[in-house]
């Protein structure tokens, strides 16, 4: 079979009809929910590349059965995870999946760590835990998802130890900070951002040494160049984006801190945040082309990723939900996120709140003329490449 007919047997055996004009035209509806085409090369892309996006946090609590969150069901009753819920996450093209979730204390991440564990041993047909370089290596060929274990948080480890107990439960990405002081640094919210701490950097140290990515994604500036200067391994940021496209989201990280994480080895991952991608809408895949564009001319396609901070189904955390404890939104100095949402309330880019979002970024690259080296980097293989040089 030569490498169009593949191509067509591909596009036929995905979800929705392929109308032939499609077919003539050499481009494919792939799925029931949207008339949007895609590419043969967009196809192709997606299907060959190991697809990492580096914060996918799986169901948010949006998802409910019985006003009981999805995602809080399945880890705690694993057998009411169905094929048919399987079947968004085998079919949106991400290979590998990263939680960046948990609670905030030690006990607490125990209990998540230990329900997540359980929850892809009871499925072990549909998924596998990503722990080292050869199960990245073969994910792909599995047809499995990959679950990569990390946290957006640091504050369960109480003291270094603690770093060797949670890598030893599967935990190989770990964000130093998330929006405020905790003992290792300051997240970006803080009143006064204090740099990286005594303890962040022993932490830091430990980290380093048992083979678990530094992800500094939330940190404020001077604790970011703080961990950026110490770092002997390639450190992330898992969701972020560039300050000079949006300068009054503070969230979004400076030329300074992007210029210096890729001296170091590391990679950015895109999030498909609206307020993150663009300071006013609309805001649409385009605009995420667009940063990922700049990123790409300011520091290198080795060194730009995805980390869409959505779920699988598309939806972003629930920052506006009822004044309810920890709800983002409640936070001290909020406004330094510069946030605005959908008409739904959602906080996604106009037009991905789905599954397949990758096949849509990919075909705007496609269209962009991107190369195919730089646009597998993008869908995964910069990531790839830091984790496994520092799980090794």
């Amino acid at each position: 079979m030569d490498r169009r007919a593949a191509l067509r047997s591909i596009a036929t055996a995905s979800l929705g009809v392929i109308a032939a004009p499609a077919l003539l035209r050499n481009r494919y509806q792939l799925f029931a929910h949207t008339p949007a085409e895609y590419s043969a090369r967009t196809i192709a892309l997606m299907r060959e590349s190991t697809v990492i996006d580096m914060l996918c946090q799986f169901a948010f609590d949006d998802f409910r059965t019985d006003n009981v969150p999805k995602a809080l069901r399945w880890r705690r009753d694993p057998s009411s995870f169905t094929e048919v819920d399987f079947a968004q996450f085998r079919d949106s093209g991400v290979n590998v999946l990263a939680l960046g979730s948990g609670p905030a204390n030690y006990d607490g991440m125990l209990r998540f760590f230990a329900e997540w564990n359980g929850f892809v041993a009871s499925h072990s047909e549909w998924f596998t835990r990503i722990d080292e370089p050869r199960d990245l290596a073969s994910i792909k060929r599995s047809g499995k998802v990959g679950i990569l274990m990390t946290t957006q948080t640091s504050d369960h480890f109480r003291t270094a130890d603690d770093v060797d107990t949670f890598y030893a439960l599967g935990q190989r990405v770990s964000q130093l900070t998330y929006n405020m002081q905790s003992r290792t640094g300051a997240g970006f919210l803080e009143n006064r951002d204090s740099g990286l701490t005594a303890f962040g950097q022993e932490i830091i140290a430990r980290m380093e040494k048992v083979g678990m990515v530094v992800d500094l994604s939330h940190c404020a500036d001077q604790t970011t160049l703080d961990a950026l200067q110490i770092v002997t391994r390639p450190p992330v940021f898992t969701h972020a984006s560039a300050r000079t496209l949006l300068p009054e989201c503070t969230r979004c990280k400076p030329d300074e801190a992007l210029r210096l994480l890729a001296d170091k080895g590391g990679v950015v991952g895109i999030p498909m945040i609206r307020f993150m991608i663009r300071p006013a809408p609309p805001v649409t895949v385009q605009h995420v082309a667009d940063h990922v564009e700049h990123l790409i001319r300011l520091i290198g396609p080795e060194h730009v990723g995805v980390g869409s901070d959505l779920d699988m189904a598309g939806l972003a955390n629930p920052m506006t939900k009822e004044p309810g404890i920890g709800a983002i939104a409640n936070q001290p100095n909020f406004s330094r996120y510069n946030a605005y949402f959908a008409a739904n309330g959602g906080a996604h880019v106009d037009g991905l709140d789905h599954p397949k979002r990758l096949f849509d970024l990919t075909e705007a690259l496609v269209q962009r003329k991107h190369s195919d080296a730089t646009i597998r980097l993008v869908l995964g293989g910069s990531f790839a490449r830091v984790l496994s040089a520092v799980w090794k």
